[in-house]
C-alpha cells in the first residue's frame, strides 16, 4: 500500500506512490523487513513501517483505530498471511474484467471453506463483481 519497491530502501526520501495527501487519512501500517522512521503525510496519514510481522503490525493498528475497524490492504502474500492466521473475519474482493497476466494467486494455500468463510455478499456491475466473505461469528 506504500509503493511497488522490495528490499531495502533505497531512497529514503520516497513517501510512496499516493503524492503528498494520501487516500488513508489515518495511520497505516507497512509490513516490511527493512527498518524505516515513520512519514508523516497531509491529511492525518502517518505510515509506519513495521518489522515483526503479521502480529506487531496488527497489533498496533488496533491500538491506533482505538475500537474501530481495522482494515488489512496489500498484496496477496500479506492477505495470505493473515488468512492462514485466522486474523480476518470479513474479506471484500473487486474483481474488475482485465486480464493482467499470470501475477500471484490470492488464495495459494488457503482454504477458505475449511476456514469457515461464507459468500455473504456477491454484486456484479459492469465495472467489478464484489464478494463479501465473512467467518460466522465475526
Amino acid at each position: 500500500m506504500f509503493g511497488p519497491m522490495r528490499g531495502p530502501w533505497r531512497d529514503t526520501n520516497l513517501k510512496g506512490w499516493w503524492g503528498d495527501n494520501p487516500p488513508y487519512h489515518v495511520s497505516v501500517f507497512i509490513l516490511t523487513h527493512h527498518t524505516r522512521p515513520p512519514i508523516e503525510m497531509e491529511g492525518n496519514t502517518t505510515f509506519h513501517f513495521v518489522t515483526g510481522g503479521i502480529h506487531e503490525a496488527l497489533d498496533l493498528a488496533r491500538d491506533a483505530a482505538k475500537g474501530k475497524d481495522v482494515r488489512v490492504g496489500g498484496g496477496p502474500n500479506t492477505v495470505q498471511q493473515y488468512l492462514r492466521a485466522g486474523l480476518i473475519d470479513e474479506l471484500h474482493i473487486a474483481i474488475a474484467p482485465i486480464v493482467l497476466g499470470g501475477g500471484e494467486r490470492l488464495f495459494e494455500g488457503v482454504d477458505l471453506r475449511a476456514s469457515g468463510y461464507e459468500c455473504v455478499q456477491f454484486v456484479a456491475s459492469e465495472k467489478a463483481t464484489h464478494v463479501v466473505l465473512r467467518r460466522p461469528g465475526a
